[in-house]
């Protein structure tokens, strides 16, 4: 930091110096706690390779990733994506762009990001949308303590359904850990909500009631309407977990009573990338000051013309923290552009269509998988959404190495359980999938 060749480190030996003082240490060193551990030695261990040695690394590194094709799910899951989204989303306006704070030179951008919560308020029948989310947990997160915040009466307890993903769960319980917020689950039942369990466990005590649909081993909530009522009844939010896919064919989270609607939005535009998303988050009105994130208004300039802007952007959250409703800085906006291009490259009906496919290919497959000796599919009974969870007489461990060695990816949720996911980007593969289980399930 002290070297006046680094085109990063501006300032010079004495001002650095100066800073130092003024602090009351030493060296730079001393403002950090840094593990020795996890501390740079001056060695980073990598031998230094020209373009060819380097390229024929990354190759041979590379080619030592497993061949699946993934009939993966619960909360992960590939959509074929248009190539029109991936060639103008590369178009360098988009994506070199950083947060639009300047609306003169960014208004083709804050109008797709514009049309993109336009899109999540008509799939949810709420009023407001944002933008800019990290992903489905961090979205919960914040309706978390937004429940804190929007309440009339006090409650520390967030209902969440037992089967949550861990990793969902985890994140939840990071954001509760500051105001002290208590995560308690309420039991399922044939992969729903158990209602009558759950009517027992609300109190007014409870802050915040959240639900999925579907759930996460794919299946359709039918008594969403239900769970609304219970959280009402007890001056709950209620808070429910979908993505825009699913949303374009089962009722509006609106229509069920729903305060806050979260999820994973990347099932559009994005395919399948593991520990990474697009956040969703909508809500009503009244609690538009409360929303976390950024949202894109339109307006008018000078002339009268529409035009868009980011609006409600407090500073808070960068610069008085203590003070902001969230501290979510996060710009996804190139995210959220891909998924508004890929919902408007499919329009209204074809992504009626595409929400269709999701439930008529897993409830195929699983059909086809339930004459298989030694496998019972579908485990629950309802409509499934993408995914569903079959039985194996072998254990599923077993069953789940097997497939891969044949070059099949599939989750193991429990001894005798798998859990399967079918989309259109598997479908070439559906017949060799059923034909490695038929081999590996006996």
């Amino acid at each position: 930091m002290t070297d006046e060749s680094s085109p990063y480190a501006p300032h010079t030996p004495a001002e650095t110096e100066a800073m130092l003082d003024a602090v009351g240490v030493d060296d730079v060193e001393a403002l950090f706690d840094v593990p020795d551990s996890v501390a740079f030695d001056g060695d980073f261990g990598i031998p230094a390779h020209g373009e060819r040695e380097a390229r024929r690394e990354a190759a041979k590194l590379l080619g030592r990733n497993d061949e699946l094709t993934e009939f993966l799910g619960r909360g992960h899951y590939t959509h074929y994506v248009p190539s029109v989204v991936e060639d103008l989303s590369s178009r360098s306006e988009f994506l070199t762009s950083y947060t639009q704070y300047q609306p003169e030179i960014a208004q083709g951008f804050l109008q797709a990001l514009f049309e993109y919560q336009s899109m999540l308020v008509e799939l949810t029948g709420l009023d407001v949308a944002n933008c800019s989310m990290y992903d489905e947990a961090t979205a919960l997160g914040e309706a978390a303590t937004l429940s804190q915040r929007v309440r009339s009466v006090s409650g520390e307890t967030i209902l969440v359904p037992e089967h949550l993903r861990a990793g969902k769960r985890a994140v939840l319980e990071n954001y509760a850990d500051g105001p002290g917020l208590d995560i308690e689950s309420y039991p399922m039942a044939d992969g729903q909500a158990d209602i009558e369990a759950l009517a027992e466990t609300v109190d007014t005590d409870v802050a915040m009631v959240y639900a999925e649909t579907p759930t996460v081993r794919g299946v359709v909530e039918e008594r969403l309407a239900d769970i609304g009522d219970l959280a009402e009844d007890n001056d709950a939010l209620f808070c429910l977990g979908s993505d825009p896919v699913a949303l374009s064919l089962l009722e509006r989270p609106a229509d069920v009573g729903a305060d806050v609607v979260v999820g994973d939005a990347a099932s559009l535009g994005t395919g399948t990338a593991y520990g990474f998303g697009l956040g969703m988050f909508a809500t009503r009105e009244e609690y538009l000051r409360q929303v976390p994130g950024r949202l894109v208004g339109a307006s008018e300039d000078a002339d009268g013309r529409r035009a868009y802007t980011l609006t409600l952007q407090t500073r808070e959250q960068h610069i008085r923290k203590e003070r902001a409703t969230s501290n979510i800085c996060t710009n996804q906006a190139w995210v959220a552009l891909r998924a508004a291009m890929h919902a408007a490259w499919l329009g209204p009906d074809g992504l009626v269509d595409l929400a269709e496919d999701c439930v008529t290919r897993p409830r195929d497959l699983a059909a086809r998988l339930d004459e298989v000796v030694g496998v019972q599919a579908p485990v629950h009974d309802g409509h499934h959404f993408r995914e569903f969870v079959a039985h194996t007489d072998q254990p599923a461990r077993a069953v789940v190495d097997d497939l891969a060695a044949d070059g099949y990816g599939v989750h193991a949720i429990g001894e005798h359980l798998i859990q399967v996911a079918a989309t259109e980007a598997t479908a070439e593969a559906e017949e060799g999938f059923v034909g490695a289980v038929t081999e590996v399930a006996k």
